[in-house]
């Protein structure tokens, strides 16, 4: 594990963002120290100095003197101007080197996977870091994960993660890397093009039931026909009895 000293200065934890802005014009990083038993410290770190440090190991152990102190600490969060990527500000942790502290570790991809060189498969990277538990002398720099066995639809879970001074604690059934089958691009048919000028098919109309031929009555109708004459009640068939004429009430007779 790399061991790094740096001085800073101690800087008012209460800027204003104009006076952060100097600081950085003056190539210095707004930083604060946290954690432990000890309150925590606004400080300004050189620029130059921690890019350094974060491009060669962000978990290296960096012992930072400022005033009359000294802290040993880890790069906690490490914050970038989204425009020049120029880091704005620093979160450090303190340490002690004697306990067990958990960080992140970079995964690096090692290999040429069968899949992708023979199968023509595509990667996918599921998993770019680990946490590991350890001593702060036994954090590894990165994991390097061998890929080259990979096929079509195989994958390594964390599981399968090299092991070493330090505990895995993700689980181990999440998936780092698999290589996957290309998926194929649906080729959508382009829309027949009609000529100006050029006449179009009417679609033809087909309706339900029977056609009913020209000049000839619907067959609901002619039923109607048959049973009722226009204009009154039907008389097709036996003659229809005539009315009983009522009988004539006899004379009352004479007291």
């Amino acid at each position: 594990m790399d061991k790094i000293e740096i001085t800073a200065e101690l800087r008012d934890g209460n800027a204003t963002r104009g006076a952060l802005n100097d600081l950085r014009k003056k190539g210095k990083v707004p930083a604060v120290i946290y954690g432990g038993k000890k309150p925590p410290v606004s400080l300004a770190v050189p620029e130059k100095e921690i890019s350094g440090i974060i491009k060669k190991n962000i978990n290296a152990i960096i012992k930072i003197n400022y005033a009359d102190q000294q802290d040993n600490v880890i790069i906690k969060e490490a914050q970038k101007h989204v425009v020049d990527c120029n880091f704005i500000h620093i979160d450090f942790k303190r340490i002690a080197l004697t306990e067990k502290i958990k960080v992140k570790v970079p995964v690096k991809l090692i290999g040429e996977a069968y899949g992708i060189k023979v199968q023509a498969g595509i990667i996918e990277h599921n998993l770019r870091e680990l946490n590991v538990m350890c001593l702060p002398a036994k954090i590894p720099k990165e994991l390097e994960i061998n890929i080259s066995e990979l096929h079509i639809g195989s994958s390594l879970r964390v599981k399968d993660a090299p092991t070493g001074d330090y505990e895995l604690v993700d689980d181990p059934e999440h998936i780092i890397v698999s290589v996957v089958a290309p998926k194929e691009e649906v080729v959508e048919a382009a829309p027949a093009t009609v000529e100006p000028g050029a006449e179009t098919q009417e679609p033809e109309v087909i309706a339900k039931g029977k056609k009913e031929e020209e000049g000839e009555e619907p067959a609901a109708d002619a039923k109607s026909a048959a049973g009722k004459p226009a204009g009154g009640p039907a008389t097709v068939g036996k003659e229809q009895p005539k009315a009983k004429e009522p009988h004539p009430k006899p004379e009352e007779k004479k007291k």
